[in-house]
């Protein structure tokens, strides 16, 4: 009877020793995954023909897909949302 007490006495104090060690580690890439989240502001322009109108603006994977309207017709620029840079340009044909 006494080691059924003793066994059960350690594997209480092993479970409250492996939750505090789980939510450590939680604490830890929840906060390390943080700092790769925050917002930034991106200066600078799309560089677009007078007139240009924006229609949406998507994420599409780590670049923004931005639905714009021109003169001659829509297009889908890729933008690379770090340095603000026109990855490509996609022209929307009815």
């Amino acid at each position: 009877m006494r080691a059924l007490k003793v066994l059960v006495v350690v594997m209480g104090v092993l479970i409250v020793v492996a939750t505090v060690g789980l939510v450590a580690v939680l604490v830890q890439r929840i906060s390390a995954a943080g700092g790769n989240t925050t917002m930034s502001r991106i200066e600078g322009s799309l560089q677009q023909p007078e007139g240009t109108r924006v229609l949406g603006i998507a994420g599409a994977g780590d670049r923004l897909s931005v639905w714009v309207s021109r003169s001659d017709g829509d297009h889908i620029l890729l933008v690379d949302p770090r340095s603000g840079r026109t990855l490509g340009d996609l022209r929307v044909t009815p």
